[in-house]
């Protein structure tokens, strides 16, 4: 049996260890919303609602609750998906990113949004989404820009969420958690190391030869 090469497993147990850290988050969304249902409890109030001191707690409580079942499923594929690529990808970047966002479109929301409380984890997600395909953009090693592209190629329609659509859909928390990700891809572009370049055997045996060459020519 062939070994495994050591840059290869710790990129696997990377990965594992980022789907591990999207499934516990996604399990406590689950969790806030089955205890929401057994115990007939309405959290609609721990969302964040503008310019209300009391709407500021919803800041950091809001991204946890969700209105339905449908929004909780709807939510809870992308929070998967894209926090698993950001913290494989970018794990230096990760908690900073995570964090930023959550706090940052929950203020967006909460000095510029309609009157109303917002709920859900879509601006983290959207956040993350636009962290992820900018970052790409900039980087431009051959990890970011896989990564970058396949998240476009899920949720690049996401980017019409910024916009108003439905009158019940916080197209706020999706814009100002945009706003961040794309702030924190340009501030945070440096922060992780560009991964290593693969250097196969004929690359050097090429460099001997032309070095042969020059010598003989000389």
């Amino acid at each position: 049996m062939t070994p495994i090469p050591n840059a290869l497993r710790d990129d696997r147990a990377r990965l594992r260890h980022a789907f591990r850290l999207a499934m516990i988050f996604a399990a406590v969304l689950w969790t806030i919303k089955t205890v929401e249902i057994i115990f007939h409890l309405d959290l609609v109030h721990y969302g964040v609602y503008p310019l209300q001191p009391g709407g500021l707690t919803g800041i950091l409580t809001g991204p946890l609750v969700h209105g339905s079942w449908s929004h909780l499923f709807a939510n809870t594929l992308p929070v998967v998906i894209l926090a698993t690529a950001l913290f494989y990808g970018y794990p230096r970047s990760a908690k900073p990113v995570f964090t930023t966002v959550w706090i940052g479109s929950g203020l967006g929301v909460w000095l510029f949004a309609r009157e109303s409380y917002h709920i859900g984890a879509s601006g983290l997600t959207f956040g993350i989404m636009f962290f992820l395909f900018v970052i790409g953009m900039l980087r431009w090693d051959k990890r970011a820009i896989a990564l970058s592209m396949i998240i476009f190629f899920l949720y690049g329609s996401m980017i019409w969420g910024v916009f108003p659509s439905e009158p019940g859909i916080s197209y706020e928390s999706h814009f100002f958690g945009a706003v961040t990700g794309v702030l924190l891809a340009f501030i945070l572009r440096n922060r992780d190391p560009m991964p290593e370049e693969k250097k196969y055997s004929w690359e050097g045996e090429e460099d001997d030869d032309s070095d042969d060459s020059m010598d003989q020519s000389s």
